[in-house]
């Protein structure tokens, strides 16, 4: 797993605007018209009408899709009972997801109540605002009495993810995992280590789907929840069994499953062994798992492992459930969440683990062949399925068991809009960087005597990106390593000036002059050109002593940019580089080309740069939906640049008949697909949302994606030098650490290709 500092995770909730959420407007608010409709005298109106028919607050307010996250933070994580305010920063990391996995908004509510009755006063007394209340991090039992009360009280959804959460994505996992060991849920023995809130609704759901009461041993720190113990709570008494065993040890042999909710390294390589036939090994404990997931593979063979990391294969992780089982239950107006909609999420989470895994999957988890199977017995949390699988199948239940206040009279197209809901762009982000720490490569940082360069380099080299190489002077990089706390160990330095290197400066020289004798470069003049970091870093991945080379933070543009004209040249085919930036936007990446390198490009280069930028989407398994803009629509200006772009296009039509391309036209039309299906219903890419824009002049794309970028507030990745014949990039002057740590992952990437 990433290795992370308390200094950077501080800086990351500190840095900018502090926390990790904040309420945008959804409506007009510039004009004082826009201000009248939004608060008084507009405001009346939509009132006075859910005074008399109160469902209309759904209509006219944001409850619809506002869930409240409310914890009193008296067992935060594994931190325990850290209070409310503690607890805020993991509130709001839990707001996060909700909105990136299913756009539901947030508001977290941290309460300083541990007095139950006070509690659910509270929570009731604000209850009103919300469409549905995820519980998270109160400690039992009081948790239990709390949901309990709540659900019996409010006419909203409520769950306690910590319960239901573990306890849903868990039973996904066993019903497979059974499955593949051949066994019949209602015969297995099933051994529970841990009784707090997630152990008991984990065995609660269970029992749910078919596994027999009498079969199940549940401990707790004190051993086997027997006839014997006495001073147990409710819910300890619902799992007392009449075995005579007292021990862990004891419950697990001819066991045919255990679930551990417990502490780290309690379960040993002996007692896997005794356990039966095939047998299931939930460990759940974090950071560390009650079994480590390499000793109870090699315990024995015939074993089905989860645990609770990311970094290890059936991850038992709640994000698969909870942002879809309430999307699921907000969009019918669901009153609760009910046993058969966890049920029905339960059962939607496995059947998908044994659909075919789109390709996305694949590279995002840089796994050629996710087959479902011993080690992949659950959905992996990115698989973009999740969201229309599991929310449809929350809504039908919800539907069928009555407790839903909406009905979805067309559950295709419901499932089709889950699946346009959400942008893509986290994806992207996550296939660059699994794709990068599935083979990490040596990244050269020819400016590593400053601090951005080097936090980045530090990130990429804990995060199992690359293998960072930085060139700059040892005492100066080590005095700012320092100086920051940085932890580089690992990372090569290199002073291109020092006598050691005065025979590598020697080589990479006569290499360089005999590549540019016959255009003007003398062997003196290579020389001296490798006491340039820019050109001696260029030459490592030019000789092969290093796979990828980052400048820029303190060096313009265009000099780099012609040092890898110069030392690495274009790829085959390649008639001209490309600069191209990619734009997060909540509807997704946007991809601008050419926005750096080419001025006045020709018809021609136009056709380059679009073939580029198509093959680098497809590279991103994002099938290319191309505008080429101008000022012009379809032939309406007929001198010019659009007459260039009209070449470039009928070229293109002509010979790549299949790509999804169309031009010239106006930036309005390729962003709205209604007005340019409706006035130019003959174009080639009719319904289809562009997602990828090519500029006429270097002028337009780089103002383009500067606007976007800066007034828009959309995050800029780039911009990425296409078309080298090896992995070289420039990162804006003076750019941020998040951008060169992106960079890094791109150009990693760019050279694993």
């Amino acid at each position: 797993m990433a290795k992370i500092t308390k200094k950077e995770a501080l800086k990351y909730h500190e840095e900018g605007r502090p926390g990790k959420i904040e309420v945008v407007p959804t409506k007009p608010y510039r004009t004082q018209r826009d201000l009248a409709l939004a608060y008084t005298p507009g405001v009346a109106d939509p009132c006075l009408d859910i005074e008399k028919n109160n469902s209309d607050a759904y209509r006219y307010t944001a409850k619809g899709n506002l869930v409240a996250v409310i914890s009193n933070g008296t067992a935060v994580l594994g931190l325990g009972d850290i209070g409310p305010l503690a607890g805020k920063p993991v509130m709001e990391g839990k707001a996060l997801l909700f909105k990136i996995f299913s756009d539901i908004d947030v508001f977290d509510i941290e309460v300083d109540a541990t007095n139950v009755d006070k509690f659910v006063e509270t929570v009731k007394a604000i209850a009103p605002t919300f469409g549905g209340i995820n519980l998270e991090d109160i400690k039992a039992p009081e948790c239990f009495e709390i949901e309990e009360r709540l659900k019996r009280e409010l006419d909203i959804p409520v769950m306690h993810d910590d319960q239901h959460g573990t306890a849903i994505i868990s039973s996904a996992g066993l019903l497979n995992a059974l499955e593949i060991g051949e066994k019949k849920i209602e015969d297995v023995k099933v051994v529970v280590n841990g009784a707090g809130a997630a152990a008991i609704a984990c065995t609660k759901l269970y029992i749910s789907l078919g596994v027999k009461p009498q079969n199940v041993v549940m401990c707790d720190s004190r051993g086997v929840i027997n006839d014997k113990r006495t001073n147990l709570n409710e819910q300890k008494k619902q799992f007392i069994t009449n075995r005579k065993i007292n021990t862990l040890e004891e419950a697990l042999v001819d066991a045919d499953v255990f679930l551990g909710l417990s502490v780290g390294g309690i379960l040993s390589k002996d007692m896997v062994r005794s356990m039966a036939k095939n047998p299931v090994v939930f460990a759940l404990a974090n950071p560390v798992s009650e079994i480590s997931y390499e000793d109870a593979m090699d315990a024995r063979e015939d074993i089905i492992v989860a645990t609770g990391r990311s970094d290890k294969p059936n991850q038992i992780n709640n994000v698969l459930g909870f942002p879809y089982i309430f999307r699921g239950a907000l969009d019918v107006r669901a009153t609760a969440i009910n046993e058969e909609m966890k049920i029905a999420s339960v059962y939607a989470i496995a059947n998908l683990a044994k659909e075919s895994v789109p390709e996305s999957v694949h590279t995002a988890y840089n796994e050629a062949n996710i087959v479902f199977g011993r080690h992949y017995i659950i959905p992996k949390a990115l698989d973009p399925r999740l969201v229309s699988n599991v929310a449809v199948a929350v809504a039908k239940a919800a539907v069928d068991s009555g407790v839903a206040q909406s009905k979805i009279e067309d559950w295709d197209a419901y499932s089709e809009e889950l699946k346009q809901r959400l942008g893509t762009e986290n994806q992207l982000l996550r296939t660059i960087f699994n794709n990068a720490k599935r083979e990490p490569k040596r990244v050269v940082y020819a400016e590593a005597n400053n601090f951005n360069v080097l936090k980045a380099a530090q990130i990429a080299l804990h995060d199992g990106i690359a293998k960072p190489i930085l060139l700059g002077n040892p005492d100066n990089i080590n005095k700012i390593i320092a100086e920051n706390e940085l932890d580089l160990e690992g990372a090569e330095i290199i002073d291109i000036r020092c006598k050691e290197e005065k025979e590598r400066r020697i080589h990479y020289a006569n290499i360089l002059c005999e590549k540019r004798g016959r255009k003007g470069l003398t062997c003196k003049e290579a020389i001296e050109k490798m006491f340039d970091r820019n050109y001696f870093g260029a030459m490592m991945v030019e000789n092969g002593d290093a796979d990828a080379f980052i400048s820029g933070y303190a060096t313009r543009y265009f000099q780099a940019l012609n040092i890898a004209s110069k030392v690495i040249g274009m790829e085959e085919g390649m008639k001209t580089l490309v600069g191209m930036n990619i734009i997060m936007t909540k509807k997704g990446p946007l991809f601008f080309a050419d926005t750096t390198v080419n001025a006045e490009p020709t018809a021609e280069s136009l056709v380059d740069t679009t073939l580029t930028t198509a093959r680098v989407l497809r590279k991103f398994n994002i099938e290319p939906v191309m505008a080429m803009v101008s000022y012009s629509n379809f032939g309406s200006v007929r001198k010019g640049s659009p007459l260039k772009v009209r070449d470039a296009i009928d070229k293109l039509h002509a010979d790549h008949s299949e790509l999804m391309v169309d031009g010239e036209m106006q930036m309005n039309f390729a962003l709205d697909k209604k007005l340019r299906d409706s006035t130019f219903s003959f174009n080639k890419i009719k319904g289809k949302d562009v997602n990828a824009f090519i500029f006429p002049s270097l002028s337009s794309g780089n103002i383009a994606y500067k606007l976007m970028k800066d007034l828009g507030g959309h995050e800029n990745i780039g911009p990425i030098l296409l078309g080298t014949a090896k992995s070289f990039h420039i990162v804006p002057m003076g750019c941020s650490v998040r951008e060169i740590i992106n960079m890094t992952a791109i150009a990693v990437v760019d050279a694993q290709g």
